[in-house]
């Protein structure tokens, strides 16, 4: 099922097979992005970088496709593992799709952003891009509001709320009937500000979902809240300083509503000051008191009252410069995970402090600082290079808002996807998560398929629906009858088939249509009653047209000098036959099957001019209506040419005869051309012979035989 890189070839538009290759994220935590294709559709879902890498490398790996291929790009939420290189992308790419994401999302991925420029320690050379980049990517990306269908490239999308931090998106992608879910980060638990993720009541023939935490079971929210407010309180107690690393967005609104909370039950603890270390402090509050629409009812029936984002007991801090380090204090800082900026600075200021704490709240990926201290090392390494005694206590607690095994299981278990694609986790935790999904649904009738695949290795899906097409207009006026046949224009647009009469092509499309009109002029010397004939012989509609109506109908004529017709005939209304001495010319709108009626017209105006009959000799034309007596004339010699002049009798009466041939006997009714044989082989191959000579005598008409 899991293809490595080279099978990346692209796919046909009619393909049925849908790919899913994971750029990043694919058994690892960091840089999401996932590339989905379908039916020549190609959707990218996220686009973030590995808080452990910096430069081009902590970007996925988005070398291996064309950016400029991509039709549609959806962002699940502001996080910089899910965010952090769409500047990037967007603005340093050849990138020309579509970019989504919800309001909040986009309202704080600015600012968050913003800040992670300023805080990096990079060099101007090693920065993916500049301030001017993200204010730029601004103007590329469009917003989604939760449940509202959009559609672009036909590829149709709705979100649903995923809970993890404001504004988080799980997004439902529809290509061709399709139906694929990618949860991003979500979890099902409300907590004191967000509500939880939505269970989709459609369901998905993929699901994309998140394995951050494997087979975990989250510690219940109120036990972890006490554990949390309890070891604060035990560090600022014996005289100590309390820094919980945080990234500036989302869990950090979750634990101050908490350490608000708790400092007003507590005033023994008023003496003591509670920082929020963030440039972003004041922007993020108005965006979260902006966008409370998105959080839960409890945090909603509060603004009623008082806006619990105006904290009572907590201070803004906006860098080392306004900040006096003389007694204990908790300090929430970003970023979460150590790697640089003002936690990174105060953690090397007060990790050699065993009176001092760290408080680690969120989820570490592998190669971070937050990670390693987890391992409580006897000494750590500066960014200076200087090693530091670890000395300070270090506490995991875990207000991360990503889904335990509970609720994973829960959610599929509800969903009932057909197949799970698993992202968003470590290689082993990841292992661990898909053997227990199997386990749990081993006993099923149509066992759960669930995928983990590596970055880079593509799972290959195939989908084969029902192919239909809608009449619409003048074409559904009448209900169509059994076994009529309908004839118009196809027309595909994405993923939906219409077919229109071609009058009414404007009217529903875009398209405009045009008549190429034929003409072909054809030497002729001989006389025009002749051709008249041997017209007559073979269509049965021909109508005569005065000279100067044709010319009145034509309009102004842009060619002066063009020479008058002295006859003028009309095909079958499909070929006008115009007799311009000394030359035939034929005109006709073209298309397949006039233009085999011009052929045939053609052909007759040269059998002319070999005959070459003088006009007194021609006959006088044929009548319009069959001649019974001539076609009975010629399948009495057809017969006889066929079995023999023995098996017709010579002189019959009435329309009724019988052919004889080995002593078997055929029926032929020439009123209803109707053959009887008890031989069946025989009366087949008398009807054939009949039907064949009828259809050989009759004029080519235009009309219904009920008309004619």
């Amino acid at each position: 099922m899991a293809a490595p890189l080279q099978s990346l070839l692209p796919l046909e538009d009619d393909s049925d097979e849908l790919r899913i290759t994971p750029l990043g994220s694919g058994q690892e935590v960091g840089r999401s992005c996932h590339l989905l294709e379908f039916k020549g559709k190609k959707v990218l879902l996220d686009f973030g970088i590995h808080p452990a890498l910096s430069g081009l490398s902590a970007l996925p790996f988005s070398d291996h496709i064309d950016p400029a291929s991509v039709d549609l790009l959806l962002v699940s939420h502001f996080h910089l593992d899910h965010a952090g290189g769409l500047p990037w992308f967007l603005m340093r790419t050849k990138f020309r799709g579509r970019c989504y994401m919800t309001h909040p999302t986009k309202a704080i991925y600015k600012w968050l952003l913003a800040d992670y420029i300023k805080v990096s320690n990079l060099s101007s050379e090693q920065m993916l891009y500049s301030e001017s980049d993200l204010e730029a990517s601004l103007s590329r990306i469009n917003c989604v509001n939760f449940h509202e269908e959009r559609e672009v490239s036909g590829i149709k999308f709705w979100c649903y709320h995923a809970g993890h931090v404001l504004g988080a998106a799980m997004f439902m992608i529809q290509i061709a009937g399709v139906k694929v879910l990618y949860t991003g980060d979500f979890s099902r638990q409300e907590d004191r500000h967000l509500m939880m993720a939505e269970i989709p009541q459609i369901k998905p023939d993929i699901l994309m979902i998140e394995s951050t935490y494997g087979v975990s079971i989250h510690e219940p929210r109120e036990s972890r809240e006490t554990r949390f407010t309890k070891t604060v309180k035990e560090i600022v107690t014996r005289g100590g300083r309390c820094l919980i690393p945080v990234f500036a967005l989302g869990r950090a609104q979750e634990l101050l509503l908490i350490l608000d909370e708790f400092w007003q039950n507590h005033p023994e603890l008023h003496d003591v000051p509670i920082y929020y270390a963030s440039s972003l402090a004041k922007k993020c509050m108005s965006v979260y008191q902006t966008y409370t629409h998105a959080m839960n009812d409890k945090i909603r029936s509060q603004l009623a009252l008082e806006n619990p984002f105006q904290f009572k007991h907590i201070a803004n801090l906006k860098g080392m410069d306004h900040f006096e380090d003389v007694g204990p204090c908790v300090i929430m800082a970003s970023p979460g995970m150590m790697q640089s900026g003002l936690s990174r600075e105060l953690f090397e200021m007060w990790c050699t402090d065993p009176n001092n704490g760290v408080i680690i709240a969120g989820y570490c990926v592998e190669g971070t600082l937050a990670k390693d201290i987890l391992q409580e090392p006897e000494d750590i390494t500066s960014l200076s290079g200087q090693k530091l005694p670890l000395r300070c206590t270090v506490e995991y607690i875990s207000f991360s808002a990503h889904t335990d095994f509970e609720q994973t299981s829960h959610f599929v278990r509800t969903v009932r996807p057909p197949n799970v694609v698993l992202v968003h986790g470590e290689m082993n935790e990841m292992s661990r998560l898909k053997s227990a999904l199997e386990r749990e649904y081993e006993d099923q009738e149509t066992p759960l398929k669930v995928f983990n695949p590596k970055n880079l290795h593509t799972l290959s899906f195939h989908f084969k629906g029902e192919k239909m097409a809608k009449m619409m207009g003048e074409l559904v006026m009448e209900k169509p009858k059994e076994d009529q046949i309908v004839s118009g224009i196809l027309v595909k647009k994405n993923f939906n088939c219409h077919i229109v009469s071609p009058d009414e092509l404007t009217k529903y499309t875009q398209l405009s249509s045009s008549r190429i009109s034929q003409r072909m002029s054809v030497a002729y010397t001989a006389g025009f009653p002749l051709l008249h004939y041997l017209l007559a012989c073979m269509f049965a509609d021909i109508e005569v047209i005065p000279p100067e109506q044709y010319i009145s109908d034509q309009g102004d004529r842009s060619d002066k000098n063009e020479p008058v017709p002295t006859e003028v005939l009309r095909i079958i209304d499909t070929i006008t036959v115009l007799h311009e001495p000394p030359l035939i010319v034929l005109e006709w709108a073209a298309n397949p099957r006039n233009d085999m009626y011009a052929d045939a017209v053609l052909k007759l105006v040269l059998k002319a001019q070999e005959l070459d009959i003088p006009s007194t000799k021609v006959p006088a034309l044929p009548s319009k209506h069959f001649d019974q007596r001539h076609f009975k004339e010629c399948l009495i010699e057809l017969l006889q040419e066929m079995f023999g002049e023995e098996s017709v009798p010579k002189i019959f009466k009435g329309e009724n005869f019988a052919l004889t041939v080995n002593g078997e006997k055929a029926h032929i009714d020439l009123n209803t051309l109707s053959v009887s044989s008890d031989n069946a082989k025989l009366c087949r191959i008398v009807e054939t012979a009949v039907t064949r000579l009828k259809d050989t005598l009759t004029p080519i008409s235009m009309k219904s035989s009920s008309e004619s």
